[in-house]
């Protein structure tokens, strides 16, 4: 599924669900997605910080375990576990915890496909 992130506000937003109603009852095909929409471009900013942006780019193309990911960045356990939660309350990556045969639990995180970006300034 594609995640588009988009700063144009509750007027773009609109817009956006407006075409999308009308494409659904005209019968057309609509491929699903996840939107994200910001006010602005400086309120994306404050959650795309670079750390955050290298964090996504790590798995993105693959899900890495928790604990490796922090390893991978150079960064702290609980300092990546808390990017990971900020960009899972927008759906930018997800987690879960699976089994580690002879250790336990793991979480381990991930990213959609594909993610775009549409910004104004």
């Amino acid at each position: 599924m594609k995640t588009t992130i988009h700063t144009d506000g509750l007027k773009g937003w609109a817009q956006r669900a407006a075409a999308r109603a009308r494409a659904l009852d005209a019968s057309e095909p609509v491929e699903p997605a996840h939107g994200i929409t910001f006010e602005n471009a400086a309120e994306m900013v404050r959650l795309l910080t670079p750390a955050r942006i290298d964090l996504f780019q790590a798995v993105r193309k693959q899900s890495v375990p928790l604990k490796e990911l922090a390893e991978r960045l150079g960064r702290d356990v609980s300092a990546v576990r808390r990017d990971v939660v900020a960009l899972e309350r927008f759906g930018i990556v997800s987690s879960e915890q699976v089994a580690n045969p002879g250790h336990g639990r793991v979480r381990v995180i991930s990213a959609p496909a594909r993610v775009a970006i549409s910004a104004e300034l």
